[in-house]
């Protein structure tokens, strides 16, 4: 997937309790590269994230080989901020509160004035990957335990400043990077970890992790705190995360384990070409967009969210575990998270309970046009280029 812009973000949400473990740098996210990453031959951008699934486990330890192992400063967060309420954590695809934006039902909500206007730009521009809606499975979702250890990692350029989360990441035995075999990037492709630890309370996802040789290489490290209901500023405006469009990946991801029990209780992420996607322009609740991307006024804009049409003849898709993603969309609609060719990214089987095979194929979708799908309403546009991520990360950034 895409991450063609991670350069900035702005305080907002939660941050940590122990403030004197924490450090505040300067915003220095190489404005000239304005992206987190760089488009792979799939242009699949800042993180693809899939599934909601709660149920991957991988075991507690680490390989002895993976990274060095730490004790590490706490990372509980303090939610007190302005900009967002504290809930149980949970309800929401697992992971965040049932408030939280990606599992509000949007069945009946307002559509743009120019709703019309975007869906048949985007009908004639396509959706990408020969312009077919066609559905990747290879993001992993691991479980944290109480005793996992942490891995302290060594920033790459993938890893923006002031964006991005410096702080160990647990890292589970048996665990596997998105598109890999193990924790080893080989195919150089976007590598995103993505580790939920829900003793802390705590979803930690990673774009272009790499552990090798003893070393553990980290890019763009988001840590969300998951009692939050993150507000429109999200993690903070102009700022990115593992997902280009500031987005967490975890709760828009869809798993086999959803699919297999005939109901997806949340909203669902997709990409497009980032020559598909209003320039510069994103929508909340996203806070980020990139300098890749180059599309017209007419284009969505990044954090569009669509609704696939109710009149939609959902009876006529070739499979149920096709119906069950199609209701989805009517329900709870997708929002534009990334940049990159395939537009839907489901969590891989790897760890669930049920597996796709039977259940679900890459082309069960591919009958969706974006002309049977509306814009919702979330308020006024926002130039990116007017944007300065400001926010205090994590730990303390080299």
């Amino acid at each position: 997937m895409n991450i063609v812009a991670m350069s900035r973000w702005r305080a907002a949400g939660t941050i940590v309790a122990a403030l004197s473990l924490l450090g505040c740098s300067d915003d220095g996210a190489a404005d000239s590269e304005d992206g987190v990453g760089t488009e792979t031959s799939s242009e699949s951008g800042t993180g693809t994230g899939t599934g909601t699934g709660t149920g991957s486990t991988t075991g507690t330890g680490t390989d002895s080989e993976a990274g060095t192992e730490t004790e590490t400063a706490d990372t509980s967060t303090d939610s007190s901020t302005d900009s967002s309420e504290t809930q149980p954590p949970g309800d929401c695809a697992g992971y965040f509160p049932a408030d939280a934006v990606w599992c509000r039902d949007v069945t009946d909500a307002e559509t743009t004035a120019d709703s019309q206007t975007v869906v048949t730009w985007l009908d004639a521009a396509g959706w990408g990957n020969n312009d077919t809606f066609q559905i990747d499975f290879s993001i992993e979702v691991l479980e944290a335990e109480a005793d996992t250890p942490k891995l302290d990692f060594e920033a790459t350029g993938a890893f923006y400043s002031p964006d991005c989360d410096y702080v160990a990441m647990p890292v589970p035995e048996g665990g596997a990077l998105e598109g890999e075999q193990g924790y080893a990037c080989e195919s150089d492709g976007d590598c995103h970890l993505i580790v939920v630890s829900r003793d802390e309370g705590l979803l930690y996802e990673m774009w272009r992790a790499n552990i090798e040789d003893g070393t553990f290489y980290g890019g763009c490290l988001a840590v969300w705190d998951m009692s939050v209901v993150y507000d429109d500023d999200g993690r903070g405006q102009g700022c990115t995360s593992a997902d280009a469009a500031g987005f967490p990946i975890a709760p828009l991801l869809f798993s086999a384990d959803e699919v297999a029990a005939g109901s997806i209780d949340h909203a669902i992420r997709f990409i497009l070409p980032n020559a598909n996607i209003r320039d510069l322009i994103y929508a909340p609740p996203a806070t980020h967009s990139t300098n890749a991307t180059s599309g017209p006024v007419e284009a969505p804009p990044y954090g569009v969210h669509l609704r696939l049409r109710p009149d939609y003849p959902i009876d006529d898709l070739p499979s149920e575990g096709a119906k069950v993603v199609a209701r989805a969309m009517q329900t709870y609609g997708m929002f534009l998270s990334d940049g990159g060719q395939i537009a839907l990214t489901a969590q891989s089987d790897r760890f669930t309970t049920a597996k796709w095979a039977g259940l679900l194929t890459p082309q069960d979708l591919v009958e969706l046009r974006p002309a049977d799908f509306e814009v919702i309403e979330h308020g006024a546009l926002l130039d990116w280029g007017d944007q300065d991520c400001s926010r205090e990360p994590l730990g303390t950034p080299p």
